[in-house]
């Protein structure tokens, strides 16, 4: 960035596209790299940890980038494609820094970090941060009403000390809109101590969305630092089959403990899903598809198919049973798919267009069995039902998929991404 460009604050950096001098673009910044130095010297910034294509996270030294500006960075197109691994002498600018409780050297007032800026030094291509963003007051949810003021770097102590309790508010402002699974990659990246900082500080759906995307060992350890009964409240906000999924990693005590927590009715649907066997339809399968009774018309079977929580895989099909309207249902009809809601008037009955031709699984249907029969049938998603004919529930495509993935696939890259290539060429 050329000598009087205005500085960049890296709260505007988080997320921003990354391209090669082609107009490829390569990635996206997650975070940025710096390392501290003596006294009150400015850190310099020594690069930014960009996520490729493959959710690989890598450094990018600021030596090969030639700019950043409109929203975006631009790389000379050689990027190293080894995977980005933090040194003991390195600080993670928006994971570590920002939220920190700081104190103002002329008045020896505390103080919270919002942003910090950088700025590229003159005829150089090296970086540091310059200024620091904060609010006068210790901060927390609701302290949010203290002075805000920019100063320099050498204005400000405290970065290099061990600090607890550290606040998540200006880091979660720089992803909120984030996907979940994205969100998620970024809370496995983090430290122990500042990925149960994050999670405090997230809503329980939000934390529940996130801990459904997470590999096991961060879920159990996450849920492990939440007192009881947030845990359990974060619980009823999870599918109850990502819900049962997690519980069946805790030790035995832990987890009876959590369900009498737990909502009577929650805890029931994560009990019974609990007594079937992992990989097999029942223990596969949500117990919360769209279910519709006979007399229930098209319009309002859109208009359940539209709820946002819903998702795609659930949302294509609803499943029309006798009363109860609730799993276990009356006795199953038959499927209506998404695309047959559309063709037929608002007013006709789903009984008259449900789709009965199809059997449906039964709960001790195996994985490999349940996996033949959404690729057979081109499915989405399908029905379990017991031996009387009631509805438990239905498995997703999403979720056999989970199964057959390897244990560790949310951390490691797509297999075109995973043939050793150490570096690409733009």
């Amino acid at each position: 960035m050329a000598a009087g460009v205005p500085r960049v604050f890296v709260s505007h950096l988080a997320g921003v596209p990354v391209f090669d001098p082609n107009g490829d673009q390569v990635g996206r910044v997650r975070d940025l790299v710096a390392m501290l130095r003596v006294g009150s010297r400015p850190p310099r910034l020594l690069g930014l940890v960009v996520e490729v294509i493959s959710r690989r996270r890598i450094f990018l030294p600021m030596t090969r980038v030639t700019g950043v500006e409109s929203g975006q960075v631009i790389t000379t197109g050689v990027l190293n494609m080894r995977r980005f691994e933090q040194r003991p002498t390195e600080r993670l600018v928006l994971g570590e820094l920002l939220d920190r409780r700081v104190e103002l050297v002329e008045s020896g007032e505390v103080a919270t970090v919002l942003d910090v800026s950088i700025q590229q030094l003159p005829a150089r291509r090296e970086w540091e941060i310059d200024k620091v963003f904060v609010r006068k007051g210790k901060g927390g949810a609701l302290r949010r009403k203290g002075e805000t003021l920019t100063v320099e770097w050498s204005a400000v102590t405290g970065f290099s000390l061990e600090e607890h309790g550290q606040g998540a508010e200006s880091l979660l402002a720089t992803f909120e809109q984030l996907r979940a699974a994205d969100l998620a990659n970024v809370l496995h990246h983090l430290s122990p101590k500042r990925r149960a900082e994050v999670a405090a500080a997230l809503d329980d759906d939000r934390l529940a969305d996130v801990l459904e995307e997470l590999p096991d060992d961060d879920q159990v350890e996450i849920l492990g630092k939440l007192k009881q009964e947030r845990a359990a409240d974060v619980l009823e906000a999870m599918d109850p089959d990502d819900a049962a999924d997690l519980l069946s990693e805790l030790p035995e005590e832990d987890k009876e403990q959590l369900l009498a927590l737990m909502r009577p009715h929650e805890a029931a649907d994560v009990r019974r899903l609990l007594s079937y066997e992992e990989r097999t339809a029942g223990g596969l399968m949500t117990t919360e598809p769209i279910v519709l009774r006979p007399d229930a018309t098209v319009a309002d079977a859109l208009a359940r198919v539209r709820q946002r929580d819903l998702s795609p895989a659930l949302a294509a099909q609803v499943y029309v049973c006798r009363p109860p309207d609730e799993t276990p249902t009356g006795k199953y009809l038959g499927t209506v798919h998404f695309q047959r809601l559309l063709r037929d008037p608002p007013f006709t009955l789903v009984s008259s267009i449900v789709d009965n031709d199809l059997p449906p699984l039964a709960p001790d249907t195996s994985l490999p069995a349940v996996t033949s029969y959404l690729a057979a049938y081109n499915m989405v998603a399908a029905p379990v039902v017991d031996e009387s004919g009631a509805l438990l529930g239905a498995v997703t495509v999403d979720d056999v998929l989970d199964h057959l993935l390897p244990e560790d696939w949310r951390e490691t890259e797509f297999e075109a991404f995973s043939s050793g290539e150490e570096a690409v060429d733009g």
